[in-house]
């Protein structure tokens, strides 16, 4: 009997930052912002980054990966429409990911931002399928902590 070829995951990251709500929220809603912290800066060579933040919304991502990944020069594109926005309280991204042409995921990903004191408590809850070739969950989490720890950098910014 054949094995299914599709890796199913879910994984959630809390991460608590020291400014408010409304600061956290912009850096995902203002294209200038997000990209900084999103896209720039990476050691890969983005080759176009467009967002049009509002619920039917695109968000795109294509970059070349760096020398110091598996697969050097290789172009990656990251393409998501905005499923859902409440400012201030939750972002739904519906994105698909290709590896050289080829699609390697597909993910739901719910961003909740919640007032935390003075601060913000942002849940990313990150739901995927992913195909053959795949970087997997495992990688994949592990870009979304590295990512925001880029983006407390640039809340301090």
């Amino acid at each position: 009997m054949a094995e299914p070829t599709t890796i199913h995951s879910t994984f959630v990251l809390e991460r608590t930052y020291p400014k408010p709500v409304e600061r956290v929220f912009v850096a995902f809603a203002d294209p200038e912002k997000k990209r900084r912290w999103f896209a720039d800066g990476r050691g890969m060579e983005v080759q176009m980054f467009a967002m049009e933040f509002r619920t039917g919304g695109v968000e795109r991502l294509d970059y070349k990966m760096g020398a110091d990944t598996p697969f050097p020069g290789t172009l990656i594109e990251n393409e998501g429409a905005f499923q859902d926005i409440v400012p201030n309280q939750r972002i739904v991204l519906a994105t698909s990911m290709s590896l050289g042409g080829r699609r390697i995921s597909s993910t739901l990903i719910t961003f909740e931002f919640l007032p935390a004191g003075d601060g913000t408590t942002l849940y990313c809850t990150h739901q995927g399928a992913f195909f053959e070739g795949a970087d997997g969950p495992k990688m994949r989490e592990q870009g979304w902590r590295t990512l925001f720890d880029r983006l407390a950098a640039a809340l301090e910014a």
